[in-house]
């Protein structure tokens, strides 16, 4: 496989992983907060006393940031090649993950990461491992 220089992106990637790596420390150093997704939204849907403004600001922040970024550039065409079965169940399995690993993606391959937590190093090992197995069966053994 190569690959495709076309759509090969480095450097809007570096900038975006330097954009998502400052509004988690700002959210740490300024809120004292992690900035994991999950708990955020989940914070949005289950409000506390005096704890809703800040996470509705970084869900607005979250969705407003393709639409800027828009005005820039073109946004890339999205092709999505499953049916809806099979993305309800990826949801599904997302959000019990979610839940079961104590935090998604963000919280602890930012974010855990980042402070050296070894229970987020094991849940980003199985993050990264899980996708690795499903990539190699969809393409490979159930093609």
């Amino acid at each position: 496989m190569s690959i495709d220089w076309l759509h090969f992106t480095p450097w809007q990637s570096l900038a975006g992983g330097m954009l998502i790596g400052l509004a988690a420390a700002l959210l740490i150093l300024l809120n004292g907060r992690i900035a994991g997704i999950s708990g955020i939204l989940g914070g949005v849907l289950r409000p506390r006393r005096g704890d809703l403004g800040w996470r509705l600001a970084f869900t607005a922040g979250l969705l407003a940031a393709p639409l800027l970024y828009r005005a820039w550039t073109p946004l890339p065409p999205v092709q999505v090649v499953a049916g809806d079965v099979t993305l309800l169940l990826a949801g599904l399995m997302v959000g019990v993950g979610t839940r079961y690993g104590a935090g998604c993606t963000s919280g602890h391959g930012v974010c855990g990461l980042a402070r050296l937590s070894p229970r987020s190093l094991a849940a980003t090992a199985a993050f990264m491992l899980s996708g690795f197995v499903t990539v190699f069966a969809v393409r490979h053994l159930f093609a």
